[in-house]
């Protein structure tokens, strides 16, 4: 229930974006995505994901205060991670399905799946023009009413499912 709730509060802030582009000199033909590319736009959910990214690059940088206490830690090969902390496996799934959710989880995640170059920028114009280089790569197909995506749209199942297409090449 709470997924579907969550899901119909995101195309609900997609349909109204979705409205507005429509109403562009120059967009009316085009679909919600194709408005999206033109108008070098994000879809809701991209900021969203965006801004968390950004948020957790700041906590690493000194920029902005670590209220929820994600650490990190450096990698000699995969370079600067947020550390994912531990949930009981025995946990009942409506506690595991909050802590998937969770900003400290999530965030973490998302900070992890960039390269481990960008992860280690030092300024915070630098890093999210490079972020913004590295979102180009992903599709932005956010959940619409009237249209079913092959996914959620977040990075992450973007990534998985990239990362399963190149596991079975």
């Amino acid at each position: 229930k709470q997924w579907y709730q969550r899901r119909v509060a995101i195309t609900a802030g997609e349909d109204v974006q979705r409205s507005f582009t429509k109403k562009i000199t120059g967009c009316k033909e085009l679909s919600y995505y194709e408005r999206l590319k033109k108008l070098r736009l994000l879809s809701l959910q991209r900021r969203r994901e965006r801004y968390c990214i950004i948020h957790v690059w700041k906590i690493r940088n000194g920029l902005a205060p670590n209220d929820t206490e994600i650490q990190f830690a450096d990698h000699q090969r995969l370079g600067v991670r947020a550390s994912i902390p531990a949930i009981n496996r025995k946990a009942q799934m409506s506690i595991k399905a909050d802590y998937d959710r969770s900003f400290r989880v999530r965030a973490a995640q998302l900070f992890n799946m960039l390269p481990a170059d960008l992860r280690g920028v030092s300024t915070l114009d630098a890093f999210k023009s490079g972020l913004g280089r590295f979102l180009e790569h992903y599709p932005d197909t956010p959940p619409v009413t009237g249209h079913s995506g092959v996914n959620d749209n977040s990075l992450l199942s973007w990534n998985q499912r990239r990362t399963h297409s190149m596991q079975l090449s």
